[in-house]
């Protein structure tokens, strides 16, 4: 057996690599508890200053924001001045750091790894034995998810995404019948609600706490054309003159089921406007992917196992636009168009009509 010849060169290189990689991971779970905690936020509006003064504006210990302080600085996220101990979150990181970023803060997203470590566990048992690990595992998942999504929805729903169907604003002006599938805690409904009240809007979701939520939320706005229900998907009731499904589809167990009810639950000339994951179903398209991994991280750790653990169909977060493409067509739905927001690397809109 001839013996393999290392390009040592490449090792190190490698190797190098992967301490990044460590590095980085751990600079993003430091990050993850800078979002919650409000460090970024309080460090935003304020001049450079020390840990106790940091500490104190933003009602925490001063050992723990020190130590956080030490990881920051040595990550390039903050600047230390060691002649006065003075720390400083420049703007330009504030940017995509705080909560005012909007759209713009990567911290909250950073949320995810710990989320993904809660897990790990559970996951590793199924890479051994099959199966998934259930929905119920993750008590952080959909406050997590409904802040990200909160932070698309409040920028983007009402002037940039529900315009990507042709004449859909003028429609729910007027009043019309809308159903949205996976609602979580229903933050797209109560917006669309809020923006369109001749029009009626029913949120779905199989979780009891979010549709709790999401009424609640109703309430506080005084919204009597929105309402909420606790119901499968994959058994809907009713007819609609618009069905959205905001990156539902691929973490569901039975999708086709879904989609075929999705067709079944539109009037003649409705619309499905279903939002999700701009990627390839071809694995080799995605390398290069500005998300790749994280993409499929999120799909082991969550969207894939949480389906599976139902005895579900598994189609992962990178299901890609061929497989939904195709599955669009086998629900019924003869006329797809997708759309897409300018700047925005992670969703990809399907324009669905039964044609």
């Amino acid at each position: 057996m001839t013996e393999r010849t290392l390009d040592a060169a490449r090792q190190e290189e490698f190797a190098g690599r992967m301490l990044q990689v460590l590095n980085d991971s751990c600079l993003g779970h430091l990050c993850s508890l800078g979002h919650r905690a409000g460090l970024f936020d309080v460090m935003s509006g304020l001049p450079p200053a020390t840990s106790a003064r940091i500490a104190e504006a933003a009602g925490l210990d001063e050992r723990y924001v020190r130590e956080w302080l030490g990881g920051m600085t040595v990550g390039g996220i903050v600047e230390y001045a060691p002649e006065d101990g003075g720390y400083r979150l420049p703007p330009e990181h504030a940017a995509a750091l705080s909560r005012a970023a909007g759209t713009d803060n990567m911290a909250a997203l950073m949320q995810y790894l710990a989320m993904m470590g809660d897990v790990e566990d559970e996951v590793l048992t199924a890479f051994r034995a099959g199966g998934g690990v259930p929905y119920s595992l993750y008590p952080h998942f959909q406050d997590v998810q409904a802040e990200e999504t909160a932070r698309v929805y409040d920028a983007a729903l009402i002037d940039t995404i529900a315009p990507l169907v042709p004449g859909l604003a003028d429609q729910l002006r007027s009043g019309i019948d809308a159903l949205d599938i996976g609602t979580g805690q229903g933050r797209a409904v109560n917006l669309l609600a809020r923006a369109f009240p001749a029009s009626r809007f029913v949120g779905a979701d199989i979780s009891e706490a979010g549709i709790a939520v999401a009424r609640a939320e109703a309430a506080r706005w005084g919204l009597d054309n929105a309402r909420f229900e606790v119901a499968d998907t994959a058994e809907l009731a009713g007819s609609y003159d618009l069905i959205t499904a905001f990156d539902v589809i691929h973490d569901l167990a039975r999708p086709a089921r879904t989609l075929a009810a999705v067709a079944n639950g539109l009037r003649d000339d409705g619309v499905f406007l279903m939002g999700e994951i701009a990627a390839s179903s071809e694995l080799s398209e995605n390398i290069g992917h500005p998300l790749g991994p994280t993409l499929y991280a999120l799909s082991v750790f969550s969207c894939m196992t949480v389906s599976l653990a139902e005895g579900g169909a598994g189609l992962g977060t990178a299901w890609g636009r061929q497989t939904a493409l195709r599955m669009l067509r086998e629900a019924g739905f003869g006329d797809v168009v997708t759309r897409e927001v300018p700047g925005d690397i992670l969703n990809v809109y399907y324009v669905a009509r039964k044609g």
